[in-house]
């Protein structure tokens, strides 16, 4: 990882490798986020082009109280944002961690022989599962479980408290595995 100031001040100078370098260190993840969120190839193609066009329109406004690639996280994830709000509006999640869902189907995991589930059909049902989320909790789980990024930093790109990005991460998580239970019982008893 490139030392973001440095990387800075040479996108500033319009460097053409400073670009170079920042486009492959941040697209294929940008594309993730937005193709997580919108579940369009080429709409999540349409949102890193905007967000890298964003950002190279803004750069001299850019203030560094993030770092360069949080700040192009935000971008994909409000252009994502506004791209679905423009086919319908978001439903507002609370960020009180009252009323969290529960798993009502439980499913022993460890018993389900591997030859029954494939990793192409366990990689069917996590997909399912994930595109199945609410939009502010699947942006949630992508950026902490598949990104990797720490809660602080997802709390910025979302623009919530940190309380608010682990109560959806914790939301998430409990929607998914109420998810799967239901596919792995059903996959379970439809091969018995």
């Amino acid at each position: 990882m490139p030392d973001d100031a440095n990387l800075l001040a040479a996108l500033r100078e319009r460097s053409p490798e400073a670009f170079r370098e920042l486009f492959e260190l941040y697209s294929d993840r940008l594309y993730r986020l937005a193709l997580g969120l919108l579940r369009d190839e080429n709409e999540a193609e349409d949102v890193v082009q905007d967000a890298f066009l964003r950002l190279f329109e803004k750069l001299d406004g850019f203030e560094g109280r993030s770092r360069l690639g949080t700040w192009l996280y935000r971008i994909v994830h409000n252009l994502s944002l506004d791209r679905l709000r423009a086919k319908r509006p978001l439903a507002d999640l609370p960020d009180e961690d009252d009323a969290l869902p529960l798993p009502v189907s439980f499913v022993d995991w460890s018993q389900i022989p591997e030859k029954q589930l494939t990793e192409a059909e366990l990689a069917r049902y996590l997909d399912q599962a994930i595109a199945a989320l609410p939009e502010k909790l699947r942006a949630m789980f992508i950026l902490s479980e598949v990104e990797g990024l720490p809660a602080k930093e997802c709390a910025q790109i979302l623009e919530i408290s940190v309380s608010a990005a682990k109560v959806r991460l914790h939301r998430a998580r409990l929607l998914l595995r109420e998810q799967l239970s239901q596919a792995f019982a059903e996959s379970t008893i439809s091969r018995e």
